[in-house]
């Protein structure tokens, strides 16, 4: 067994960056669970609910402060969003999920620094590809070059900067406290966009790349939202720019980002503190502490860390219930739609043409790709994501259709030679239960001004961690482990 695997059943049994996951169901259907299974009971100071990055990283943390922790995840693996699937005849993995590190994401360096994993650079020589129209045009730098040369431009020297400025006045803790929030928490990115983007061009490349960074349509998105998104990351170009460019793609994790949840997991000892296949149904709290319930397990603690998507924790029964503004909190935070793709090919052959595998298109399904090969170089591997609308009418389509329309899109970067890829797979995030999406929860217009405040604020015993609830790199892993960390010092500070 390598080292990057629990076993194989776990690593490939379930489907980013931040916590796996624990759903509710119906007080009957939590009773007949009980009743076909016997519970196990658990004592601990502190039970955590998700097993993924950032409940694993807040679990650590308190056991390295010498409390007792038990943590129930629902899947049969660790890791919720980091998910990696072995690659055929190749020592390393895919990522099918949370794949990239960045050099400002100093929270989740420091983690994969301290559990020995390493990283090397994605691969960024050459040029990449912009497919427009029909017409596919290797290019250099940050904005493709569309068709309206005037509006990469305007994009490039008046909008972004635009974004950055306002992004700035956005309190990273309290995005609801800006000067402007009201404004902006009305409208969506694609208002804002439509009216200060003159350019047809210009709209489309900016669509382009919200939808690539957050898998959902700018339609959706509130304004508010998307400028807090944009300031916890340190502005747009950290968020758009190419791997290699000091961008959040520039690193890999060797052996996969799973890895990372699996080495934590292992110290915190699996099947001891660490108990998979546990669907979190209902938490009780009273003066004294909390009762969790799973479906094969009952953990008495004094607290408990939530470290699930929020609209997740929605469907766990909560007694007494939390809060009005919480409940209808997690009533609104969408997550975003998408199918990530691996295509397997002997080796990277469009290194050989002066290309770096990394693409961007105006037509689907796949409208962004990277080179996701192995550090040594073989096989080829490349990496796609289906996003938003492009990613909802495959969801639900076998997987020999998934695969077809996947390859279409190959073909017309790369052409013949990519047709036929020693191994294809995928993954369809809308599709798992214990996330219902990728890569991060998000909010329409509305939400952040009216019920952002119930975000991370605990409610008596109970506190919230996952990836949705940090302040920096909000989305990816160095959130995830900024918000189990922060979850675990409050949790500290109140015992």
């Amino acid at each position: 067994m390598t080292d990057h695997r629990i076993s194989r059943r776990r690593l490939i049994g379930g489907g980013v960056a931040a916590g796996a996951g624990a759903i509710g169901a119906t007080a009957p259907a939590a009773e007949a669970a009980k009743r076909r299974h016997k519970s196990h009971v658990h004592q601990a100071d502190v039970c955590v609910v998700g097993a993924g990055i950032s409940g694993l990283t807040a679990a650590r943390a308190l056991r390295r402060a010498g409390k007792s922790v038990i943590v129930l995840e629902a899947r049969d693996r660790v890791g919720g969003r980091c998910f990696s699937r072995p690659i055929r005849g190749a020592s390393d993995v895919a990522n099918m999920g949370a794949t990239f590190v960045g050099p400002t994401q100093t929270h989740v360096l420091a983690l994969m620094q301290e559990l020995g994993i390493p990283k090397f650079d994605t691969y960024s020589n050459g040029k990449l590809l912009w497919y427009e129209d029909g017409k596919l045009t290797p290019y250099t730098g940050t904005i493709p070059p569309a068709n309206n040369p005037v509006a990469v431009v305007q994009l490039g020297e008046q909008t972004l900067p635009a974004i950055d400025k306002m992004a700035a006045t956005v309190p990273v803790d309290a995005p609801w406290n800006a000067p402007n929030a009201l404004a902006w928490d009305s409208i969506t990115v694609d208002t804002w966009a439509k009216q200060n983007i003159n350019f047809t061009d210009g709209q489309k490349l900016f669509a382009l790349a919200v939808e690539a960074v957050l898998s959902m349509e700018m339609q959706d998105i509130s304004f508010l939202y998307f400028l807090w998104y944009v300031h916890q990351a340190g502005g747009v170009e950290p968020l758009v720019n190419n791997a290699g460019d000091g961008s959040a793609q520039d690193f890999r994790v060797k052996g996969g980002t799973q890895l990372i949840p699996i080495k934590m997991a292992r110290q915190l000892g699996i099947g001891k503190r660490v108990l998979l296949g546990q669907p979190v149904r209902h938490i009780a709290q009273g003066r004294r502490g909390v009762t969790v319930t799973a479906d094969h397990a009952t953990v008495h603690a004094k607290h408990v860390i939530v470290a699930i998507p929020p609209h997740l924790t929605g469907k766990i029964e909560y007694t007494p219930n939390v809060t009005a503004q919480r409940q209808q909190l997690t009533q609104r935070m969408p997550i975003g739609s998408l199918i990530k793709t691996i295509a397997v090919y002997p080796e990277p052959f469009w290194r050989a043409e002066g290309l770096n595998g990394q693409v961007t298109s105006d037509q689907g399904p796949v409208k962004v790709m990277f080179d996701a090969s192995p550090e040594s170089g073989t096989p080829g591997v490349l990496l796609g994501f289906i996003d938003a609308d492009d990613a909802r009418p495959l969801d639900d389509k076998p997987f020999a259709a998934r695969k077809a329309a996947a390859l279409v899109s190959h073909v017309r970067y790369f052409g013949q030679k990519a047709a036929n890829p020693i191994q294809y797979i995928d993954q369809v995030w809308d599709r798992e239960v214990y996330t219902g999406g990728c890569p991060v929860g998000q909010t329409p217009p509305g939400v952040l001004t009216e019920y952002g405040p119930a975000l991370r604020a605990p409610i008596g015993r109970i506190h919230w961690a996952g990836t949705e609830t940090a302040t920096t790199w909000i989305g990816y892993m160095d959130g995830g482990v900024e918000a189990g960390q922060r979850a675990a010092q409050e949790v500290l500070a109140a015992l």
